[in-house]
């Protein structure tokens, strides 16, 4: 059963966002170009990246290892970088989906349940999340967990718009 959640950093009603809809971006870096990755957020006048994966230091995130990330986001774009790894799933949730070990089905329920468990809602305030873009590696947002964090802040905040880039 999911823990019930209380209003920690404080929600839509407490930082002023409520009257106005919140816009919650997403993007995956695989296969795209460095100069497509950052012209997709200048373009959505994205103001912060959400990384929300569990490693982002791995030689395979090539441009978007979290030192050189954060960097070149300030550089070119003018935009902050946070990592959130309390917006990934847990290991045991992606190695057992890797490993076909669950069901696409199974990890959306499982990750779902972890969200509610962790008031994720209360990671962040909307404010914070408005027009921020959450990061991870999929080259689209159908099979990932970026997509879920997405739709699971949007169920929560009423006024929440996601835009995939």
């Amino acid at each position: 059963m999911a823990a019930k959640c209380r209003r920690q950093r404080g929600n839509a009603e407490d930082d002023g966002a409520a009257a106005k809809a919140t816009t919650i971006f997403t993007i995956g870096f695989a296969k795209k170009s460095a100069r497509e990755f950052f012209a997709l957020l200048e373009g959505a006048g994205v103001r912060r990246v959400v990384d929300v994966r569990l490693n982002n230091v791995s030689q395979l995130a090539g441009f978007t290892k979290r030192h050189d990330l954060e960097f070149f986001l300030d550089r070119i774009c003018g935009t902050g970088y946070v990592h959130a790894p309390g917006l990934a799933p847990t290991k045991e949730i992606l190695n057992d989906y890797k490993a076909k070990a669950i069901t696409w089905a199974d990890y959306e329920h499982r990750f779902a349940s972890l969200m509610a468990d962790r008031c994720i809602e209360n990671m962040m305030t909307r404010r914070e999340m408005d027009r921020a873009c959450l990061l991870c590696s999929e080259p689209t947002a159908d099979r990932c967990h970026r997509r879920l964090v997405a739709e699971y802040l949007r169920d929560k905040w009423e006024g929440t718009r996601i835009v995939h880039l």
